[in-house]
């Protein structure tokens, strides 16, 4: 299977990176007695990182992947797809 790669997976990349060491900094902290309030608010940045990463993803598998397995549909059917597309990003 020839390597499945979008344009964003250097974002992802780097996004995850980011949570990496913010995750680094969290187990510091733990194993330095900080407080619980920094603890929180670093993991709270891991957290934002990896769903920022995820939303990122899947994202572009809709924008891209989608299109492609859907093939040739009429102006109502893109309409709808499109419709998709923009709730997708509430979420």
């Amino acid at each position: 299977m020839p390597p499945h790669t979008h344009e964003s997976h250097p974002d992802i990349i780097k996004r995850l990176n980011r949570a990496r060491g913010h995750l680094q900094s969290v187990t510091r902290m733990i194993e330095e007695g900080r407080p619980c309030l920094d603890i929180a608010q670093q993991l709270h940045a891991v957290e934002k990182a990896i769903q920022q990463a995820k939303r990122t993803l899947v994202q572009d598998h809709i924008d891209h992947c989608l299109d492609a397995a859907i093939g040739a549909r009429t102006e109502g059917q893109q309409a709808q797809i499109e419709d998709f597309k923009a709730i997708v990003r509430y979420l």
